[in-house]
């Protein structure tokens, strides 16, 4: 049986990077994505990396060809991770600018992702989007990101309808605050101290502890679960 490969989009770093790890190790071939981080190392063939801006729906299907003539097949998992924020403000202060470019990237780019993972995985694979906690637990000045976020998990309801007929599982992982860069711009510490006692284990998650649930949703001991929102975030409730 031929290896199956997991394309990552927004890999290079924080949960995409550890992502990439994780399927890595559990003998996929992984191809990821990143939008502006050099990259120099590609050495190892069952591992390769694609420039690609998602806000761009023809450059999102272009990786999944190159994808294809690289490795042999379409992908067999998909991982919509690529993101971004900006700094957190109330909603009668934020700019239209900012919401603007959430828009762009986290809803539209995944949009992007999803809309062409649904065409292009493989029958019987998996795709998983990366969203937030904060869906679920609304916090002030959070909203537009949240928002982004929200829509995110909608689609991914809808995808598991509409692609159990070809077997494919459809989930999200939506963890709580986590140690990246994404997390950490911006942020003072005490607003990350203040996020770390969101759980009551009192520290913020690390980025293979999402990863480790994305690598079971990609894997066949996860054949009965569709259509989930997965919530690593230390108890966050």
């Amino acid at each position: 049986m031929s290896t199956k490969t997991a394309l990552v989009f927004g890999g290079s770093r924080g949960i995409g990077a550890a992502c990439v790890t994780s399927l890595l190790r559990d003998g996929f071939n992984v191809a990821w994505t990143y939008a502006s981080t050099a990259v120099t190392d590609e050495a190892q063939a069952n591992l390769k990396a694609y420039k690609v801006d998602i806000r761009d729906a023809q450059a999102v299907a272009k990786v999944f060809r190159d994808v294809a003539h690289d490795f042999g097949a379409m992908p067999s998992c998909v991982v919509a991770n690529a993101g971004i924020n900006v700094p957190p403000a109330p909603l009668a202060q934020f700019e239209h600018k900012s919401f603007q470019e959430l828009m762009d990237v986290n809803l539209f780019g995944a949009f992007n992702i999803l809309s062409e993972a649904a065409r292009s995985t493989l029958d019987g694979g998996s795709i998983i989007a990366i969203t937030t906690s904060m869906v679920r637990h609304a916090v002030p000045g959070g909203g537009p990101y949240t928002a982004s976020k929200a829509a995110v998990e909608s689609l991914v309801r809808s995808m598991a309808k509409e692609l159990a007929i070809r077997n494919i599982r459809v989930n999200a992982v939506a963890p709580g605050p986590v140690e990246t860069d994404l997390f950490n711009a911006g942020k003072t510490d005490e607003a990350k101290l203040k996020a770390a006692g969101m759980s009551p284990f009192n520290r913020i998650g690390q980025p293979q502890e999402v990863a480790e649930v994305v690598s079971f949703l990609a894997s066949e001991r996860a054949s009965w679960v569709h259509g989930q929102i997965f919530q690593p975030n230390g108890g966050m409730v």
